[in-house]
C-alpha cells in the first residue's frame, strides 16, 4: 500500500493550511456579532493584541516542535521529555472536544450550501428557516454526518493530497467570498447595507440574525 504524503509539498500549502485552521468558522460566523456586542473597536483591538501575542507564540512553538522532533502532536512532547507525554494527549483532546460542536456547525453550513445550490436561496433567508432546520429530528444529523464524512475523507488522503490540496482550493475561495460580500455591501447597492461599517455593527439586528452577511435593509 502506497504511503500517503505526511508533509507539505511547499511553504504556500503550509501557510494556506495554517490560515485555514486559524480562520475558522468562529472568526467568520461568530466574531462579527461578538465584536458588535462587546465594544466594537475596543474588542477588535484586544483581539488583535491576543492574536499577535498568544496566538503567534503558540503557532511558532507548534511549528518549532514539529520541525525539531519530526513527530506528530501526540509524540512530539514525549520526544523532548518523557515527563511531558501528557501534553501530547492534551493536544489531541482539545481538537477532539472542539470537533463536537464544530461538526454541528459544519452541518449547518452544509445545509445552507446545499440549499443555495439547488434553489435561489430565498427560503434560506426567510424568517424561521434556521429554527425549523435545527429543531428537525433528522436533517441536522444527516448534514452533520455529511460534513464529518467529508472531513474524514480529506484527512484520510494525507497531508499533501488531502489537507494541503483542499486548502489550496478552499482558502482562495474564502477570500473571493469575502471580496464579493464586501462589494455587495458598498454604498449604493440596494441589496446591501447603506454603509460598509454596518456589516459589522448592525447586521445582527436585521431579520436574518443567523446569517451575519445579510445586512439590515
Amino acid at each position: 500500500m502506497k504511503e500517503k504524503g505526511s508533509s507539505f509539498s511547499g511553504s504556500i500549502g503550509f501557510v494556506l493550511a495554517a490560515a485555514g485552521s486559524a480562520v475558522g468558522v468562529g472568526n467568520i460566523w461568530r466574531f462579527t456579532y461578538i465584536c458588535a456586542k462587546d465594544g466594537g473597536g475596543l474588542f477588535l483591538l484586544v483581539y488583535l493584541i491576543l492574536v499577535l501575542t498568544f496566538g503567534f507564540v503558540l503557532l511558532t512553538t507548534d511549528v518549532a516542535l514539529g520541525r525539531k522532533t519530526k513527530k506528530n502532536a501526540l509524540r512530539a512532547f514525549e520526544a523532548l521529555n518523557p515527563k511531558w507525554k501528557f501534553l501530547g494527549h492534551l493536544t489531541f483532546l482539545v481538537p477532539a472536544l472542539i470537533m463536537t460542536y464544530y461538526s454541528v456547525i459544519g452541518g449547518w453550513i452544509a445545509k445552507y450550501f446545499f440549499t443555495y445550490i439547488i434553489s435561489d436561496g430565498k427560503d434560506a433567508a426567510s424568517d424561521g428557516y434556521f429554527t425549523s432546520f435545527i429543531t428537525s429530528d433528522i436533517a441536522p444529523v444527516v448534514f452533520m454526518l455529511i460534513f464529518l464524512a467529508l472531513t474524514a475523507w480529506i484527512v484520510f488522503r494525507g497531508v499533501e493530497k488531502g489537507i494541503e490540496k483542499f486548502s489550496r482550493i478552499i482558502m482562495p475561495g474564502l477570500i473571493l467570498l469575502i471580496v464579493i460580500i464586501a462589494i455587495k455591501t458598498l454604498p449604493g447597492d440596494p441589496s446591501g447595507c447603506d454603509e460598509p461599517v454596518i456589516l459589522f455593527l448592525k447586521c445582527i439586528y436585521g431579520n436574518h440574525d443567523h446569517l451575519w452577511f445579510l445586512c439590515e435593509k
